[in-house]
């Protein structure tokens, strides 16, 4: 059964340019790193060979991954007529005890980028704005205790 994954657009292009730069640029140089290694001799003490090695073994288990990421992916672009906040919204919020303001993009757990505002809608704060709308307060559970923000805007 093949299930599908909402992605935004910007997230599906990171891995397809991920799987891109592991396949095409990064394996074939390894490779290549391989055999320069092998051509010195004792494998045993080579640390260039264990090295590459490595390395490539860490590319070969990471490129079914995005394959399949790939492969599941579903673009879901927000429709900015909603009435209600969901998967890819730009939501723009005031913490109630700061008074600070934050934005933030609900997108996939493989998008989330914390940094710059990037938040899994399956997260504690994600799951709180989905089907929201301005005006609401919603509240999440972080370690430091309970956080209560208002929804000033989504688009």
């Amino acid at each position: 059964m093949d299930k599908k994954i909402p992605v935004t657009q910007e997230t599906y292009d990171q891995l397809v340019a991920e799987w891109n730069k592991l396949k095409k640029i990064d394996r074939p140089r390894v490779v290549d790193e391989l055999e320069e290694a092998r051509k010195q001799g004792d494998l045993s003490e080579n640390a260039e060979y264990h090295a590459a090695k490595e390395m490539l073994a860490k590319i070969d288990a990471r490129l079914p991954v995005l394959e399949d990421q790939i492969s599941s992916a579903q673009i879901i672009a927000f429709d900015s007529n909603s009435a209600t906040i969901k998967f890819g919204a730009t939501v723009t919020v005031r913490n109630l005890k700061t008074k600070k303001e934050l934005v933030y993009q609900l997108v996939s757990p493989e998008g989330v980028d914390v940094f710059n505002g990037k938040i899994s809608f399956k997260s504690p704060l994600g799951a709180a704005l989905i089907g929201k709308t301005r005006g609401d307060v919603v509240e999440y559970s972080t370690p430091k205790g309970i956080n209560r923000l208002e929804i000033l805007d989504y688009k």
